[in-house]
């Protein structure tokens, strides 16, 4: 059996008004690219949220590839900056004040400066250059096509070499011919630099072609065992 690339064990309870929500979701995977998915208001991006620090657990013990993120029972709790991860959120959550080339070396600042308009840090220019946004480089997110400001998230998530990719409906604002193109893209990418990959959907077009392993999400909890697509398996 491979040893765990994700080890997650994840309990809080959510208050809204009167209203209750339990996030119960314990799963430990051997897979590089793993799908949690459900239907809307599973609690699929609160868990993304909580495995990447940016809420805190009730409970918890998160570890990737063997380095321990968080653990309750030890006291451990890494900020979202240590865990090291890249987080790509559903509205790719780019600064609309800034260019492509200043939203892909804010990751690489520390603080909350804005990098300088001409930044040309080598790493920057390696992921512009990967996801070929040259011409758009100075270009700001409402001038961008809905494929560069995916591209330009994802490049902004990969400068800072993170451990692993968190991926929340990355495809999900896109028309059919892009989601199927950037999808291939994204799976070329991942198995290039073999990172471990997380990503949440509900669409079975993105389970079919990106899972290596399928966890299903209902109310909070994992309601059906882990598993390897057929087409995926050998």
């Amino acid at each position: 059996m491979p040893a765990a690339v994700w080890d997650v064990m994840l309990r809080k309870q959510l208050r809204h008004g009167a209203a209750r929500f339990h996030i119960d979701v314990r799963f430990s995977s051997g897979a590089r690219r793993v799908v949690l998915h459900g239907p809307s208001g599973s609690g699929k991006t609160q868990t993304l949220r909580l495995i990447a620090g940016i809420d805190r657990a009730d409970e918890a013990r998160v570890a990737v590839s063997g380095r321990v993120l968080c653990d309750s029972a030890r006291r451990i709790a890494l900020s979202p900056q240590q865990r090291r991860l890249g987080c790509v959120f559903q509205d790719y959550a780019l600064f609309p004040h800034l260019s492509v080339r200043q939203n892909i070396a804010f990751a690489t600042q520390r603080g909350w400066f804005n990098p300088p308009r001409r930044a040309a840090q080598e790493q920057v220019d390696r992921w512009i250059e990967s996801f070929h946004l040259e011409a758009v480089a100075a270009h700001y997110p409402h001038q961008l096509s809905g494929g560069q400001r995916q591209r330009t998230a994802l490049a902004r998530a990969l400068v800072a070499e993170p451990t692993a990719l968190l991926l929340d409906e990355p495809f999900a604002a896109l028309d059919k011919p892009l989601r199927e193109r950037l999808r291939a893209e994204l799976l070329a990418l991942q198995t290039a630099l073999d990172l471990p990959m997380l990503l949440i959907t509900h669409d079975e077009d993105d389970v079919r072609a990106l899972a290596q392993q399928v966890i299903t999400l209902d109310a909070g909890r994992v309601v059906t065992p882990a598993s390897v697509p057929a087409h995926q398996a050998a």
